[in-house]
């Protein structure tokens, strides 16, 4: 590097990089411009002078610098890689490779280079490539420890195991025996604990067990060492070893859950789907008896008979799990319980289980057949499970009733209040839902779970001014967005965003979505630093498991949800685009003097205050001390806080297309992603595509409403296309032609028919009901008020005690809001609208949507008398919270 200056500028060049490296930037510039003044043109001095303009966050320059540098000595590696570190701070990684290919022609022996490059390569999952640059580096210097694991490495993940187990082993041919000193065990242990994963993984369990025992010594992680020989015996069928060695793990960790799943195995009692005969539960109980003697403290070991016990013995197990835990006071019970309620009759002993406990401890003050009296708490958490108990069956007034005379009982406890709310939200009372989580908040004003939980509240009912100023009170300096968004805080932001679509502000929904997906761009950017890092430390295992864990990272229900939601916003703005300049400029002149003066004068000083808010920010920003590197840490100012530019897309569904693809590839076994796929390219009129995401839909899940839909939908729109013209398009014909014989649904049958088959089918169903009316009035649009009928009936299906206990077991809060929609839009019919909405009124009084008798949407003094009646006085506080959340949320 800049051999060709003279010795005076030549050592400017040395301090210049040294001066990068250090990050001293302002001195290396100094250095630059000495040369330049004597040198202008010389290219790797411009680039060197480039690239640390780029790390002082002066980007146009520094891409100037180091093109013109380039453009100066096109034959200089140096300056190709300093373009390639341009390209990777900026993430453009094909670039950056590009460049540092161009590099290696000039130095093909450079390991500099050779290093970032592979670097990139791991990242980009180039995978081949990946491992010829690891194969130069090691062919260049074999005595680095790095080269020899990263070869190995980068051989696992092209699949090719066995070759990178052929490269460790060659790597340990090269170590002295008394390898490795003790400043290096560590590292040396891990490598040999991922030498044995992989053999392993080969299916050389022999082998892999033989290794494991004779490196015993050198293995550092003795958890590891553990857990790996018991892996291996139980693979090896070796189960008596197998079982003393899990008896051993519990002994060390006795809540650990898949040590009791392994140990498990390896007397034959295991089962994934927790299906066992009579003769293996008794087995089973045995075994979990015997534990519990060597484990007394153990709560894993009570909890998991609960799993495959049925009848007395589940009673008996359950009675005897729960005591203690409700003498102590343990307020996630019913959330450890809860998976039990999916099994067949097991909600119902543990009603009539905890029912028995409540009637003892009011009777007798202890639980049945015991002298030992209980602490007045016991009934306060036994009333809290039962409250708990009621919502997940949908017994909403049981619910409230047990969790009211819980407070009335002990009005202290926060947890009483969180539950309450949770319980109105189940019911419908988005509003009620989060005064009463506001109320648990001002309880305990330092615990940042019951504060987030509120801003939930606030948002699911949106709230969203609230729950802003709510949330603030837990962010940096009262910075809500900027530290919320340096946070990675997806749940808040999905959740605003959600809010934002229901209210129809599809800027700011769309900026909360993009938000989480850029949320994941830096996730995987983060891998980086680790490529290098995870194989200097040697933490090998971890590493790999790192790189799976990023490739399935898109698959992750957050992703998806912020994903789906991003198409659905640009399918409606695709469906109702937003008004343009000229149309408004239009509507504006026919409006009258006065009020196109207000209108002008309202938009001026709208202006006025975001361009002051953008000044103030900026200020702030510049107040900040400018750091000894040169590198001034400006917090990014906003420049579009409402999202109105993301809504001036020219093409709203190219725009969803791009999440769409992501969805696809990443969430395949989704419906969603297939009904979303369908809505997409049925607005853009491929047909083909259309038809490829209505196959999925019935591969995955026939039977479903919207799956349905779908179906009778695509085949309608084929049937009302006109005929084909051209060659492609009698193609596609033809193809959909044979297609449409192989669904069963309309084999040898009408739309009509297949529609009324799958009513028939499924007249049970509300949802399935509603779809089929749906098809019916698309199909044939004089059929309308038989449609609505067909949806009004469901009701007919409701057994009046289910209504007497104000639990509609067959239908779904949020399935009746939707068919209160389709009959008011698809439909367009108010008075069916009107009348469902008061059917609904009854059978969820406390929804605020369909303004239930109970609910917070019925006038400010029938709610107030109706809140002091049901709550006996326990929660006075309530109507007033909610009438203060109104008013702050105005």
């Amino acid at each position: 590097m800049g051999a060709s200056l003279p010795p005076k500028e030549a050592n400017l060049f040395k301090l210049i990089v040294k001066s990068y490296e250090t990050k001293q930037y302002k001195k290396g510039l100094k250095a630059a411009d000495a040369i330049l003044k004597k040198f202008p043109d010389h290219g790797e001095t411009l680039s060197m002078k480039g690239l640390t303009l780029n790390c002082m966050d002066r980007k146009a320059e520094a891409y100037e610098l180091v093109r013109l540098g380039l453009k100066n000595d096109l034959k200089s590696h140096v300056c190709w890689h300093v373009y390639g570190l341009l390209y990777r701070s900026d993430r453009e990684y094909r670039e950056a490779i590009k460049c540092y290919r161009n590099a290696l022609r000039i130095d093909p022996d450079n390991i500099e280079i050779l290093r970032d490059l592979s670097l990139l390569q791991a990242q980009m999952r180039d995978l081949s490539g990946f491992a010829e640059t690891r194969q130069q580096l090691l062919t260049l210097k074999p005595n680095h420890r790095m080269n020899w694991i990263g070869f190995a490495v980068a051989h696992h993940l092209n699949s090719n195991v066995s070759k990178a187990i052929d490269i460790l082993e060659a790597y340990e041919g090269t170590l002295e025996d008394d390898y490795p000193p003790d400043s290096e065990r560590c590292e040396h242990g891990e490598m040999l604990l991922y030498k044995i994963s992989l053999l392993e993984d080969c299916g050389y369990y022999e082998k892999a067990l033989k290794e494991l025992q004779k490196q015993e010594f050198k293995i550092v992680d003795k958890l590891s060492y553990k857990e790996h020989q018991v892996s291996l015996l139980v693979k090896l069928d070796y189960r008596e070893d197998a079982e003393k060695l899990y008896t051993t793990l519990l002994s060390m960790n006795p809540d650990n859950y898949r040590y009791y799943e392994g140990l498990q195995k390896c007397v034959g009692l295991y089962s994934e789907k927790n299906q066992y005969s009579v003769d293996e539960i008794e087995r089973l109980e045995a075994l979990y008896k015997s534990l519990v003697q060597k484990y007394p403290r153990s709560s894993a070991v009570k909890r998991i008979p609960l799993d495959f016990l049925c009848g007395e013995k589940f009673r008996e197990a359950a009675d005897s799990y729960v005591r203690p835990l409700l003498t102590k006071g343990v307020p996630s019970l019913f959330s450890d319980l809860s998976p039990l309620y999916d099994q067949p009759g097991k909600a119902d002993i543990l009603e009539q289980l905890m029912l028995d406990l409540e009637h003892s401890i009011r009777s007798t003050g202890g639980f049945p057949g015991r002298v030992v009296k209980e602490p007045p708490s016991t009934l306060l958490w036994t009333m809290f499970y039962l409250s708990q108990h009621y919502d997940r069956r949908g017994h909403y007034d049981l619910a409230l009733g047990k969790i009211d005379e819980s407070i009335a009982y002990t009005p202290t406890v926060i947890d009483l209040y969180s539950v309450k709310s949770r319980i109105l939200k189940h019911a419908g009372d988005l509003v009620a839902a989060a005064a009463l989580a506001d109320e648990a908040r001002c309880m305990d004003l330092a615990d940042r779970y019951i504060n987030s939980e509120c801003v939930k509240r606030m948002l699911q009912s949106d709230q969203v001014t609230l729950a802003e100023r709510t949330a603030v009170l837990f962010t940096k300096d009262g910075d809500q967005h900027n530290s919320l968004y340096d946070m990675q805080c997806m749940w808040y932001e999905l959740s605003s965003g959600e809010s934002y679509f229901r209210q129809n502000d599809l800027g700011r929904a769309l900026k909360k979505f993009l938000a989480v997906e850029k949320h994941y761009a830096d996730i995987t950017e983060d891998q980086f630093d680790f490529h290098s890092y995870c194989l200097r430390k040697m933490t090998l295992r971890t590493y790999v498991e790192m790189l799976k864990f990023q490739d399935r990272l898109h698959s992750f229900p957050y992703f998806r949800k912020a994903a789906s939601a991003a198409v659905r916003c640009y399918i409606q703005l695709y469906d109702l685009p937003s008004k343009s300049s000229a149309e408004e400029e239009d509507e504006m002149s026919k409006l009258p003097p006065s009020q196109k003066k207000k209108l002008k004068q309202k938009q001026k000083k709208a202006e006025a205050r975001a361009k002051k808010e953008a000044e103030a920010k900026s200020e702030e920003s510049n107040v900040i001390a400018v750091s000894k590197s040169g590198k001034r840490p400006v917090k990014p100012v906003d420049l579009d806080p409402h999202g109105e530019k993301l809504l001036q897309v020219a093409d709203p569904l190219l725009e969803a297309t791009k999440y769409l693809k992501l969805i696809q590839k990443h969430s395949p076994d989704s419906l969603q992603t297939h009904i979303l796929s369908f809505e997409l390219n049925m607005r853009k009129q491929k047909i083909l595509l259309s038809y490829q995401a209505v196959k999925q839909l019935q591969l995955l899940d026939a039977e479903n409403p919207d799956s349905h839909r779908c179906l009778i939908r695509f085949f309608h729109k084929v049937d009302a296309m006109p005929a084909p013209v051209t060659d492609s398009e009698k193609l596609i014909w033809a193809v959909l032609g044979e297609e449409r014989f192989t669904f069963s649904k309309l084999h040898e049958k009408s739309l009509v028919d297949a529609n009324s088959n799958f009513l028939e089918k499924h007249k049970d169903s509300l949802m399935h009901r509603a779809a089929a009316a749906e098809m019916l009035y698309l199909l044939d649009p004089s059929k309308k008020d038989v449609a609505v009928r067909l949806v009004e009936d469901s009701s007919n299906n409701l057994s009046s005690t289910n209504l007497a206990l104000g639990a509609v077991k067959e239908w779904k809060l949020k399935d009746c809001i939707a068919v209160h929609k389709l009959l008011g839009t698809t439909f367009n019919d108010s008075d069916a609208a009107q009348r469902w909405k008061v059917q609904c009124s009854d059978f969820f009084p406390y929804s605020t949507y369909f303004e239930g008798s109970k609910s917070s949407a019925i006038s400010t003094e029938d709610h107030n008398s109706s809140v002091s009646a049901h709550n006996n006085g326990s929660v006075s506080s309530n109507g007033n919270t909610i009438e203060r959340l109104k008013d702050l949320a105005v």
